[in-house]
């Protein structure tokens, strides 16, 4: 696995562009076009909140039964959630507009939006943002990273992640790009986030791996507890890595999952890490659980915490609420096994043996907890499984941004 500096255009045949289109307030990005030079075949997980935005109807509906996708459009500002018949036709005239523009497919033309609840979308700006950036296409660094910026909402950085690796001595490249930052707490995914790949292989494998992916990555971050209308995840493959299609679950096809596996994992992490007034990412693994789902009902339960949440913003050591948090998960354990430590660039500490307080330095925790990545290790000593989850810390400025996000 290489990994590098890259993103939406790292792969062959792939080009991106983000611009401003008057959706958003002074002059800011909010619109980006991926584009692939030929057909891809899409795999694609969706929230799973009973209220779905238009733009998760209309890329489930292609996704679903759509043979080929080749372009995706996302636009930032405004949801286009809760907005009936209108805003589920805004997302075909979208569509048509990007098609023409592209000379492609009008069911080829995935879409998505991210913004407030509840407007309609301004289609003469989305028009407008479409044939603003069709001619700004590159298949370059500086065009992948346009893009990523184009969809923020609240996040303070984009999001972006690359890796290659060769198969049967063709090189193979995954590329993605995420944001999310506030409104995180994932059933299938979360936010929004676009990946592709040179890599040939079946739809049917494509769609099972990243759904098999999204499991360890996506699913395992949460920032404030909410599941989002809109939450989507599309997968593209174009095949110009001219490798040997795959067919089949093989060497190959574990090396495509690796490969898919750790550009999701930095993509959910920098997703937690910024999660909105956030001031540190925070990690917790669950290590000895019975299975595997005891291991994440624990570590999601800790991570989701407020209080825990709370207590890492003040890099407190107050484990009694990680015990808390584990013991209402619905997970059976024995509280008095538990062992529990934190760790950060500055060192790791054992606080609890086997249920009970070690001696330890309150001030060697303190700085542990002060970094800007901490993680907290639980051995519940039950079997062998383990997860990991991620979140962030709980700040004042978490409920400064959401009380005005619409103004």
């Amino acid at each position: 696995m290489n990994f590098f500096d890259g993103g939406v255009t790292a792969a062959k045949g792939f080009q991106a562009a983000g611009g401003a289109a008057g959706i958003k307030k002074k002059g800011k990005k909010d619109m980006a076009l991926i584009y692939s030079e030929v057909p891809c075949i899409a795999a694609g997980t969706f929230t799973t909140n009973v209220v779905k935005a238009a733009p998760v109807i209309w890329d489930q509906e292609i996704v679903y039964h759509n043979p080929e996708a080749q372009a995706i459009v996302c636009n930032s500002g405004v949801a286009n959630a809760c907005t009936g018949e209108e805003g589920f036709s805004y997302c075909k005239e979208t569509a048509r507009v990007a098609a023409e523009a592209l000379g492609i497919s009008e069911k080829g033309v995935l879409v998505a939006s991210t913004g407030v609840i509840g407007k309609q979308i301004p289609m003469d700006k989305i028009t407008a943002g479409v044939k603003l950036l069709v001619p700004r296409l590159e298949a370059s660094r500086e065009g992948a990273g346009e893009a990523a910026h184009a969809i923020l909402t609240t996040d303070t950085k984009s999001k972006e992640a690359a890796v290659s690796f060769e198969i049967g001595g063709k090189k193979v490249t995954v590329g993605g790009m995420c944001k999310g930052s506030g409104m995180i707490h994932p059933n299938m995914c979360t936010m929004l986030s676009f990946i592709t790949t040179d890599l040939a292989i079946s739809k049917e494998l494509l769609q099972e791996a990243l759904s098999a992916v999204v499991k360890d990555t996506y699913n395992m971050i949460s920032v404030d507890g909410d599941t989002s209308t809109n939450d989507t995840v599309l997968l593209l493959a174009n095949g110009l890595a001219g490798n040997e299609k795959i067919t089949e679950k093989n060497a190959s096809y574990d090396l495509f999952l690796q490969a898919l596996m750790e550009v999701n994992t930095v993509s959910a992490k920098k997703i937690a890490g910024d999660g909105e007034g956030a001031t540190a990412l925070f990690e917790v693994k669950v290590v000895g659980a019975k299975s595997k789902e005891d291991a994440v009902k624990l570590s999601k339960s800790v991570v989701t915490s407020s209080l825990t949440k709370a207590a890492i913003y003040g890099h407190d050591a107050n484990w009694g609420r990680i015990l808390c948090a584990m013991g209402y998960s619905g997970v059976i354990f024995e509280p008095e096994k538990v062992d529990l430590f934190f760790e950060s660039v500055s060192g790791k500490i054992q606080i609890i043996e086997n249920g009970v307080a070690v001696n330890y330095s309150e001030e060697e925790a303190t700085k542990i907890l002060s970094a800007p990545e901490v993680t907290a290790i639980a051995d519940v000593k039950m079997g062998e499984a383990y997860a990991t989850a991620w979140g962030c810390d709980l700040t004042y400025e978490y409920v400064k941004i959401n009380a005005d996000y619409r103004s």
